[in-house]
């Protein structure tokens, strides 16, 4: 049975407000995190994904307040990211009201701790958000990205994937930070290089700007859309870009009339 792609807003958080850039910069304010949420929730979102963009930064993990009441506001699955660099985040935040986990910059510095999240918990919990940039010294000719976009690794984006996609990973949430809020379009390219080393399900994010954006990530391989920009404006609805997809023949989990 084919399982429906999924659409996801995403919401990025510093300093308690969901804010939002261009390649990771320039963050402008946008809202409260929980109204945003029980709005996307409403609208018809799959999942909601909550990422405190400074927590890595600031050594700390994501303000559990804000992820407890946006937990009570919404009855879809909610990802929660930023900061998790041992266990006991991962318990705190499911303790919030998680149901899923992002790993960040320490999937790649501390790889071993999906080992110990997914033997836990188990790895459908499991989300690996990996921000990769283009690098033409990288065999792949992607590299990837630690500590919000700031930090470059020196790591070969595919061969991370190839190499450490058995350590208990349930998606793969591939930002491409170069197409981050430019609403260009989704890296397709990025997004078939990671379909063709790993059949793990694929969260495709950076770049989406209208409703015809989101076809050829999924044809690329993607199992699910991931937006923000065009969500927090109003320049695209949930509702929007699940019409747009069903038109064009993907399953997706369609909307009742209102």
């Amino acid at each position: 049975m084919t399982l429906s792609i999924r659409v996801i807003p995403c919401l990025d958080v510093k300093d308690g407000r969901v804010v939002k850039g261009i390649q990771f910069k320039g963050l402008q304010d946008i809202g409260d995190p929980v109204e945003l949420a029980k709005m996307y929730y409403e609208a018809g979102a799959d999942e909601i994904t909550f990422l405190d963009v400074s927590a890595s930064l600031e050594g700390r993990v994501a303000m559990l307040d804000v992820i407890k009441r946006t937990a009570e506001s919404i009855f879809i699955p909610l990802t929660v990211g930023g900061g998790i660099s041992k266990l006991s985040d991962v318990s705190s935040y499911l303790e919030a009201g998680a149901d899923k986990v992002s790993i960040g910059s320490s999937s790649v510095t501390n790889p071993e701790l999906l080992n110990e999240i997914s033997e836990k918990y188990g790895d459908q919990i499991v989300v690996v958000s990996l921000d990769v940039v283009q690098d033409p010294q990288m065999g792949s000719g992607y590299a990837l990205t630690t500590h919000g976009g700031s930090k470059v690794t020196g790591f070969d984006a595919i061969a991370w994937i190839t190499e450490n996609q058995q350590r208990g990973i349930g998606e793969l949430l591939i930002n491409s930070v170069d197409a981050d809020g430019t609403k260009a379009g989704f890296n397709t390219d990025l997004i078939a290089a990671m379909r063709q080393v790993s059949a793990l399900p694929i969260i495709a994010s950076g770049g989406a700007g209208t409703p015809d954006d989101f076809l050829p990530a999924v044809q690329a391989g993607a199992n699910a859309v991931l937006a923000a920009s065009v969500f927090h404006e109003g320049t695209l609805t949930i509702r929007k870009v699940k019409d747009t997809l069903h038109k064009q023949g993907v399953k997706v989990r369609l909307l009742p009339n209102v």
